[in-house]
């Protein structure tokens, strides 16, 4: 059977940037893995931001449900049904930030996928420098993605910054979290790894990759609808590279724009293409090989119409358009 990985983690927590280290690792253990981009957008900005780790054992698909959760339910489904009649030896599943983990487990349990699938691991990702409270709809989203995981894994944690102090600090923030949703569980020193990426080992991709998961009950918040948190696609953008961190700084702090925690996508440069990653006032730009001329938004409430403002006043494409 093939099994199947789910990587969770709140907007903006680096789930993409893990998948592409956890990617390669198991395609030069000689697994064959599919990563299946599992959102709700109509962009395939997830798969320009991996499409570097494709290799002979490594490909990479995407479910677009155009908003809509039943036809997401649908396709996520049909995939995995088409996935399943081929010789993979592992699925990951990268979900949006705002997640149900029950409509995971009802697809996964449903015929003929529960033939030919077996529950692999599901990791949640953590930022090392998560405001210790965010909303109430953050904090469930946090808490709820959370409780099923079998480890924990820090993101963002530099060399020289006191592994022990962040876990602790982490940890007691998603033991309140899960608490004020009534879960049964707890979270201890031995469910999280926190360390810089660039030092992780074999021995602790291995560790996560057979971590399992855990079966934990809660009280549901909010539904999918309630959550204030989205995204709004700004596609056909051509913004010059020297202003792309203006442009973000002033999205970032004007509160007309919502409470944004990301912006991250691909723009034309030159004759090529550089990719784009802000999350928390810190920006990574980098050539990559092929791209889509579209940078995602994602926050509280973000306001489209204030965003605008801020890419036209550099933007060099006629074909501008957001959604």
């Amino acid at each position: 059977m093939t099994k199947i990985d789910l990587i969770t983690g709140i907007l903006g927590s680096g789930k993409t940037t893990f998948i592409r280290k956890y990617a390669e690792y198991l395609s030069q253990k000689g697994e064959k893995t599919v990563v299946l981009v599992n959102d709700f957008g109509a962009v395939n900005a997830d798969m320009v931001m991996l499409q570097d780790i494709k290799s002979e054992n490594c490909s990479i698909e995407m479910i677009m449900g155009g908003g809509d959760r039943d036809c997401h339910k649908r396709r996520f489904k049909t995939q995995l049904i088409s996935l399943g009649m081929q010789n993979i030896d592992r699925v990951i599943v990268e979900p949006s930030g705002i997640f149900d983990m029950d409509e995971f487990f009802d697809i996964l349990y449903e015929s003929p996928i529960d033939r030919w699938y077996l529950m692999g691991s599901i990791i949640t990702i953590i930022e090392a420098d998560m405001s210790d409270r965010m909303t109430e709809q953050m904090e469930y989203l946090l808490a709820s993605e959370a409780a099923d995981c079998g480890k924990l894994l820090v993101s963002k944690l530099d060399r020289n910054t006191d592994a022990d102090e962040i876990s602790d600090r982490l940890l007691t923030h998603l033991n309140r979290s899960l608490s004020e949703i009534k879960c049964d569980r707890q979270f201890g020193r031995n469910d999280i790894i926190a360390k810089s990426w660039d030092s992780l080992t074999d021995d602790d991709l291995r560790k996560l990759a057979s971590s399992s998961y855990r079966n934990s009950r809660y009280i549901k918040k909010f539904s999918f609808e309630d959550i204030k948190s989205s995204v709004h696609y700004f596609m056909n953008i051509d913004i010059p590279q020297d202003k792309i961190q203006e442009v973000i700084n002033g999205i970032m702090s004007d509160s007309r724009c919502g409470r944004i925690y990301r912006i991250k996508g691909s723009l034309p440069c030159g004759n090529g293409w550089i990719r784009v990653n802000s999350v928390n006032g810190k920006t990574e730009i980098s050539p990559v090989e092929n791209g889509q001329a579209v940078l995602i938004v994602i926050g509280d409430e973000p306001d489209k119409n204030a965003i605008d403002e801020y890419f036209m006043k550099y933007n060099r494409s006629k074909d501008y358009v957001s959604v």
